[in-house]
C-alpha cells in the first residue's frame, strides 16, 4: 500500500495536567504566543495551541477524571504525547493509511476532525492525522 498524502506537520502535542501551569513555561518563559484554546469532545479535553513559527505546540489537558489521558499522565507525567500531520481529508487518509488506525475520527480543534494511527505500527510513536 502506498503512503497517504499529507501536508506536513500540523502540531506536536504535550499532555499536561494543568494548562495554566504549562503556559507559565511555554508562553511566559519561552515567549510562544497562544493562538487559541478550546474544550472539545464534550468538554472532556482542553486543546491550547501556541505558535512556534513553523508549527504549533498543542497543550492537551484532560478535563474529566475518567479521560484516558489521566491514566497516561499518571504513568508518564507531563510530556510529549503525539505528533500530528495535516491532511486534506481525514477519512480518506485513514482509508489510505498504510498502518491500522483507530476505528473512528474524533473532534480536533477549530472544527477539524482527527484520527490516531496504531502506535504499534509506528515504532511506538503516537501519530495523529488532522484535517477536514
Amino acid at each position: 500500500m502506498t503512503p497517504f498524502a499529507h501536508n506536513g506537520l500540523d502540531h506536536f502535542a504535550i499532555a499536561v495536567p494543568d494548562t495554566e501551569e504549562a503556559l507559565k513555561l511555554w508562553r511566559d518563559t519561552f515567549g510562544f504566543p497562544v493562538l487559541y484554546s478550546e474544550d472539545v469532545n464534550g468538554a472532556t479535553v482542553r486543546l491550547t495551541h501556541l505558535d512556534l513559527g513553523n508549527t504549533h505546540l498543542q497543550l492537551v489537558e484532560p478535563l474529566t477524571l475518567d479521560h484516558p489521558l489521566q491514566a497516561w499522565l499518571k504513568a508518564n507525567g507531563s510530556g510529549l504525547h503525539h505528533i500530528c500531520f495535516n491532511v486534506d481529508d481525514v477519512a480518506a487518509a485513514g482509508d489510505a493509511s498504510p498502518v491500522p488506525t483507530a476505528p473512528n475520527p474524533h473532534q480536533g480543534t477549530q472544527g477539524k476532525r482527527a484520527l490516531f494511527l496504531d502506535r504499534n505500527a509506528t515504532q511506538n510513536i503516537q501519530v495523529e492525522l488532522t484535517g477536514h
